[in-house]
């Protein structure tokens, strides 16, 4: 029997949203204030990715070794790498193609030798550091326990993998240890739930600080570049990633009417980590297995940036337009280039958005990298929307895989996805028992 429906007030999408919209007033009304919020912000992202290591480890060491064929998982990574290729150089190459358009720095005039580039320093500096090899060779751990200490998602997953196959490899004694990492995974879920009563505060503390920050007025110098970004983001979920859900046989909109909690989440702390637990447990109940969830949520995190690769075209081809810098078709396709390999260097980074942006300027001198002191005062307001776009890309991402797979009930799917009740979790194991047998 279906419990009955909690009021909207008690719900996390609302208070949520009543935080976001307080943070605002806070750091509109009194900036020292919003300033002195950034702790509440940045206490609630760190309680999540504490607990995001063991979601990773349990959520994808379980999956694979209650798998009856471990080819299939080797499949499964192939194809999430072949979308998130495909789908991530759409994304530059939409960035492009409106920024061409639009012509968002168009008739600024701004003379490069005039900015002050002290403020991006930082970023130049930290994306000096990224480089596809060393961000390869970061995805190994110095032991096998270190990725555990770093809390660096691809070393946790990669280890991960490696105890699941090997839990599955040595039988008997493996399906012995299953039932208590599977105990562990739901008490471990259990504390994701817990620490989400804390979701307001931390949305209201990111919200107020960002406001008390930097003002809402700083939007108004770059209105066209972030209204262009704005739209471009909402073009591409609407009408790209709207495609693919229709092509995979489900709603984009029942979709993000599904993940609107963890939607909110990620709009009030401008970090899409924040509610990456959450948006696992919620493809699961929906009907994606275990494994594939494991699997393409957290290396979408990394390889899957739909939204910085909108923001990193739009950006770079402002900058070359305001400083009056001629790009021509090659250079941009060149820039474009640089810009996949980049993004990969520089995931998981703080800041990766800013980061990439700069080793990407850094590779194609053509344009000034002195040309990001201009968009620095409000990356921050743009950040929000690069975490939001991602979020999706990667929540889509995860079911067409399984769909792909024909791992996931197409009915069960769009019944979730609409509202209706979640299976029970014996009904849920049973389901992925029998998807877990070998095909005839």
């Amino acid at each position: 029997m279906a419990e009955p429906r909690r009021p909207f007030w008690t719900t996390l999408y609302f208070r949520v949203l009543v935080a976001i919209a307080l943070g605002v007033a806070v750091g509109w009304a009194w900036p020292e204030t919003g300033r002195a919020l950034k702790p509440l912000g940045d206490g609630f992202v760190k309680l999540v990715k504490m607990i995001i290591t063991p979601v990773i480890f349990l959520t994808v060491s379980t999956g694979i070794a209650g798998m009856a064929d471990l080819k299939a998982f080797g499949r499964v990574g192939a194809k999430a790498m072949a979308y998130f290729l495909t789908f991530s150089t759409l994304a530059l190459a939409v960035g492009l193609l409106v920024a061409n358009i639009v012509r968002p720095g168009a008739g600024l005039d701004i003379d490069p030798a005039s900015l002050d580039a002290k403020g991006i320093a930082t970023y130049v500096e930290a994306a000096h550091h990224q480089s596809v090899t060393e961000f390869l060779l970061h995805i190994i751990p110095d032991t096998l326990f270190s990725a555990f200490v770093s809390g660096e998602i691809l070393q946790v997953l990669l280890v991960a993998i490696l105890f699941g196959i090997a839990l599955a490899l040595i039988g008997a004694p493996g399906e012995k240890l299953l039932g208590p990492l599977r105990t562990l995974t739901a008490a471990v879920f259990r504390i994701v739930h817990i620490l989400m009563y804390a979701a307001p505060l931390g949305a209201f503390g990111a919200m107020g600080f960002t406001i008390g920050q930097y003002g809402i007025g700083t939007l108004a110098n770059l209105a066209a570049l972030i209204a262009t970004f704005y739209a471009t983001s909402i073009l591409f979920v609407a009408i790209i990633l709207g495609l693919v859900a229709r092509l995979a046989g489900f709603s984009l909109l029942a979709l993000l009417r599904y993940i609107k909690d963890e939607l909110l989440l990620v709009l009030g702390t401008s970090s899409s980590e924040s509610a990456m637990p959450l948006l696992m447990e919620k493809l699961e109940r929906a009907g994606c297995p275990k494994p594939i969830v494991g699997l393409v949520v957290p290396t979408g995190y990394s390889f899957n940036l739909d939204g910085t690769n909108i923001y990193m075209s739009l950006a770079a081809l402002f900058i070359a337009q305001a400083t009056n810098t001629p790009l021509s078709l090659g250079e941009q396709l060149l820039l474009m280039a640089v810009a996949i390999l980049s993004s990969k260097g520089a995931a998981g980074v703080t800041g990766s958005g800013f980061i990439v942006l700069a080793a990407t300027l850094s590779v194609v001198p053509s344009v000034p990298v002195a040309g990001m002191a201009l968009i620095l005062g409000v990356d921050r307001f743009m950040s929000e929307c690069r975490a939001l776009t991602n979020f999706i890309g990667n929540a889509v991402a995860t079911i067409v895989v399984a769909r792909w797979e024909k791992a996931v009930d197409l009915g069960e799917l769009r019944r979730v996805l609409a509202g209706g009740e979640a299976l029970s979790a014996q009904e849920s194991d049973r389901l992925q028992l029998e998807a877990d047998q070998p095909r005839a």
